[in-house]
């Protein structure tokens, strides 16, 4: 089972550790040579900038490395739809999924009985680590959307809650995309597809058909019963928070937890986890744990759960009291002050791109 270090070294010993060409080869095989940097990504202590930037100083020419780089490309396009969509990502962004029967959380993705054992298997697996391979996503957001023919809201919500890498942009879009409403057609899988990169040797399925009778399925049984669970995010007892008005206050999220960003200016450092955001997208105590653990990597930070007007009242402060700095993400347009950039691979591309294709295209002529 697959373990994530929290401290910076380890971390960056783990970029070290990426073979590129290799990745590119086997990165769709469960066993493949995948690099297991998505949590670090996603929590914004490192960036996708930053891992092309280490791989390029190795000498990898963009042709050798380019299924590594375009995968890179992928997190930072969806980022900049979730920018350019905000919360219009929690709906169906290019038209209504098609054939939805269910609004629901499935109780087979909720307790791993799809009956599809790699599946099952993957899904055990992502609530004891919190960790499933890109591949065995879309297997799941397949079967769960377009065989079962649930809308993709709350499965979403359901992955998001468990992975170390929870991204609402990356997750909300990569469903939406399998379900036919972020993209041309819906994503199809069959139980050969599934043996051939999971290593399973499964038969007589309701995946073990060919792909032209899978749209045309009646939804199985094992797949129509409703889940009754509850999500929850329990946040940790703020301690007191002392703020220096001489200096200015930096705003770290679970989305930015960056131990290099402003590390030279002496700063006012607080770790902001606002139960609104969690209420809202809830996470579990394995994520919460992560992210408070990589914060560490941040010298003198604080932890402060609360609202941000919570902050102000309980230390007397405003908006206007301090100088206040955090990165712009599209989760947290409320903060106050300066919003910083984030570290994009291609910093000269921004805006929304209705297809990958055209936004890698861009990309890569700046790389």
């Amino acid at each position: 089972m697959k373990n994530f270090p929290t401290d910076y070294a380890n971390i960056l010993q783990r970029i070290d550790a990426v073979d590129p060409v290799r990745y590119g080869k086997t990165r769709n095989f469960i066993n493949g040579a995948v690099s297991y940097l998505s949590p670090y990504i996603s929590r914004g202590v490192i960036s996708t900038r930053q891992v092309y930037e280490a791989f390029v100083a190795k000498g990898y020419s963009l042709y050798q490395m380019e299924k590594w780089i375009s995968e890179l490309a992928w997190r930072d396009y969806f980022q900049q739809v979730y920018k350019h969509q905000g919360k219009g990502i929690f709906t169906d962004i290019k038209q209504p999924q098609p054939d939805v029967q269910f609004h629901h959380l499935p109780a087979a993705l909720a307790h791993a009985r799809t009956g599809i054992d790699a599946i099952d298997q993957g899904l055990q697996q992502l609530q004891q680590t919190g960790y499933m391979h890109n591949h065995l996503r879309m297997y799941t957001a397949s079967i769960i959307c377009n065989i079962g023919r649930c809308h993709w809201s709350q499965p979403a919500e359901w992955l998001y809650y468990h992975l170390l890498d929870g991204d609402l942009g990356s997750n909300h879009c990569s469903w939406q995309w399998v379900a036919g409403s972020f993209s041309s057609k819906k994503y199809h899988c069959n139980q050969e597809n599934i043996n051939k990169y999971t290593g399973s040797t499964q038969r007589n399925s309701f995946m073990d058909t060919s792909y032209d009778v899978l749209p045309d399925m009646s939804v199985p049984e094992a797949l129509q019963a409703a889940a009754n669970t509850t999500l929850r995010t329990v946040l940790p007892a703020s301690n007191n928070i002392h703020f220096d008005t001489s200096l200015p206050t930096l705003l770290y999220n679970s989305y930015n937890l960056d131990p290099l960003w402003r590390s030279e200016q002496p700063a006012n450092r607080i770790l902001l986890l606002e139960p609104s955001h969690f209420a809202q997208h809830p996470v579990s105590e394995k994520v919460l744990q992560f992210i408070l653990d990589l914060s560490k990597n941040i010298p003198g930070i604080q932890v402060f759960a609360g609202e941000l007007h919570d902050l102000y009242q309980q230390h007397n402060l405003s908006s206007s009291t301090l100088n206040y700095y955090s990165k712009e993400h599209p989760a947290f347009t409320h903060y106050p002050g300066q919003k910083d950039a984030r570290d994009w691979l291609a910093p000269q591309v921004q805006g929304y791109f209705p297809s990958f294709f055209n936004y890698w295209k861009k990309v890569s002529r700046h790389l």
